[in-house]
């Protein structure tokens, strides 16, 4: 079994208030979630309404697998239109 994480730093340029950012992230996750079935939350820079945190893990039983979901997300998000990627951190995580 993998487990695959993925850190993803957003720039939020449409955001002008911590309610808007809230309302692009919020809905961004749910369809994350939705769409490639995944585990999503805001992880970070909660207090800055321009800047996100965001973790993502998924499971697989093979590394590749959760290699090629982590890429679907990032192609995702990027595909998205409300927020820029500013840093990517992936990880695959063998457990036995």
């Amino acid at each position: 079994m993998y487990i695959g994480v993925l850190r993803i730093e957003l720039y939020i340029g449409g955001s002008f208030s911590l309610k808007d950012k809230r309302r692009i992230i919020k809905s961004l996750i749910e369809r994350i979630k939705n769409k490639f079935n995944v585990s999503a939350a805001e992880t970070g820079k909660m207090d800055n309404w321009n800047y996100s945190q965001l973790g993502i893990s998924c499971v697989s039983n093979e590394a590749g697998h959760c290699d090629s979901m982590l890429n679907s997300v990032i192609n995702f998000i990027e595909n998205n239109g409300d927020c820029q990627i500013v840093d990517i951190s992936t990880e695959i995580i063998p457990y036995s």
